[in-house]
C-alpha cells in the first residue's frame, strides 16, 4: 500500500481536532451569547469530533492493514463477499425503515411541545428529502433491473 494513503486522513483528523478545540474555546468566550452564537461552538464540537473520529478511525486501520498484508488480503476478500454485501444492504434497508418512524415521532413531538416552526420545519425537509430520494433510488433500480 502506498504511504500518501495516510496523510488525508492525517490532516481531516487534525483539521476535525482543530474544530473540536475552536468549539470549545467559543463555548468559553461566548458563554452569555444568544442567538447563532450560543449553538455555533457546540456545532464545532459535534462536526469536528466526527471528522476527528472518523479520519483517525481510518487511519489507524490502514496502519493497521499495511502492517499485516495477510489480515489486509482476509478483509479484502469479507467486504467483497457477496453474503456480507446482502447482509449490510439488508440492515441498511431496516435501519431506513425505523429512520422513517422515528423521524416521524419526533416531528410529531417537537410539535407537540410547541418547538419554534422552523426547527419542525427543519425536520420536515431531512425527512421529505431522505423518502424522496428513496422514492428516487426505487425509480432507478427498478430500470435498471
Amino acid at each position: 500500500m502506498k504511504k500518501s494513503k495516510t496523510i488525508p486522513y492525517i490532516l481531516f483528523s487534525a483539521l476535525g481536532l482543530l474544530l473540536l478545540a475552536a468549539g470549545f474555546v467559543l463555548m468559553k468566550i461566548w458563554a452569555t451569547a444568544d442567538g447563532l452564537r450560543s449553538t455555533l461552538p457546540y456545532i464545532c464540537i459535534g462536526v469536528g469530533a466526527g471528522v476527528f473520529g472518523q479520519n483517525l478511525g481510518s487511519l489507524l486501520k490502514e496502519l493497521a492493514i499495511r502492517s499485516d498484508p495477510k489480515a489486509a488480503k482476509q478483509i479484502e476478500i469479507e467486504q467483497k463477499d457477496e453474503r456480507n454485501i446482502a447482509v449490510r444492504n439488508r440492515a441498511k434497508a431496516k435501519a431506513y425503515d425505523l429512520m422513517v418512524f422515528v423521524f416521524g415521532a419526533l416531528m410529531l413531538a417537537f410539535a407537540l411541545m410547541q418547538v419554534e416552526v422552523f426547527v419542525i420545519l427543519a425536520f420536515v425537509a431531512a425527512y421529505l428529502f431522505v423518502v424522496f430520494s428513496s422514492v428516487y433510488y426505487v425509480a432507478k433500480y427498478q430500470k435498471e433491473m
